[in-house]
């Protein structure tokens, strides 16, 4: 039976001065080793909700907690390297290598040379990039693809058990996208690790998450599987979101 990783417990987020919550009492748990995509339009507060699980973002009220441990009680930055981070932008240090991108958190906690070496090698083979031809390169020598791959071995590097992805994709073209959701769900059945993923896309949302968290105005619209979601779905909103689905899955049906 799977413990719970992630649990959020009648959780609100208000900025200064807004007039409505960011999130506004959500409740909802993660299994482990689950993939969760978290889908809604911009504004609706999903970047929100994915900040709070490594304290970027502190809540206004309510608990959150990480495999039964409320992460109010633990120090930001000892969770954060417990927990992989990955976002649109990359966020890769330019003046670094590859391999010292992917290296950073490894040397911050004390790993030998070799541990690390062979951490980069092995990721830089799971990412699907050849050790010896971009260990060297810096990050303006790799396209936009490359780049989120490298942004994604450097999450992985220490074997974190909750992975954190925001909109990572969105700038990417559809083909090398399709080639990274891809590689990201062979990745996820091999690392098993709790993952959620921020994205506007609804084909994306049901094609990488064993469940789907559909958000709007801060709330939590629905929580399931793809399919119910599809079949079964909660409200209006939940039901205009994926029309553009249905529809094309009976246009490919009648031809």
């Amino acid at each position: 039976m799977s413990s719970i990783a992630i649990e959020f417990k009648d959780v609100t987020k208000q900025f200064n001065n807004a007039s409505s919550n960011a999130v506004d009492h959500v409740s909802f748990s993660v299994n482990e080793g689950e993939m969760i995509t978290i889908l809604g339009t911009s504004g609706c507060g999903k970047t929100t909700l994915m900040k709070m699980v490594n304290r970027l973002y502190e809540p206004t009220s309510g608990e959150i907690r990480i495999f039964g441990e409320n992460i109010a009680d633990k120090d930001p930055i000892q969770l954060r390297r417990q927990i992989g981070y990955v976002i649109q932008q990359v966020g890769l240090f330019p003046h670094m290598t590859v391999e010292k991108n992917i290296s950073v958190v490894p040397e911050i906690l004390g790993w030998d040379q070799q541990r690390i070496d062979d951490r980069v090698t092995e990721l830089l083979r799971l990412v699907n990039l050849d050790p010896g031809e971009y260990r060297e390169r810096f990050p303006a020598q790799l396209s936009g693809g490359q780049q989120q791959r490298v942004g994604l071995a450097r999450a992985l590097a220490v074997y974190p058990k909750i992975l954190l992805m925001d909109e990572p994709f969105g700038a990417i073209d559809a083909i090398n996208r399709t080639n990274l959701q891809n590689e990201l769900l062979s990745i996820h059945d091999e690392e098993k690790q709790t993952c959620l993923f921020v994205t506007h896309d609804v084909t994306e949302a049901l094609k990488l998450g064993d469940r789907v968290l559909v958000m709007n105005e801060g709330r939590v619209q629905q929580f399931d599987k793809p399919e119910v979601l599809i079949r079964q779905p909660a409200n209006e909103y939940v039901s205009s979101l994926f029309q553009s689905v249905v529809e094309g899955l009976e246009f490919f049906s009648q031809k």
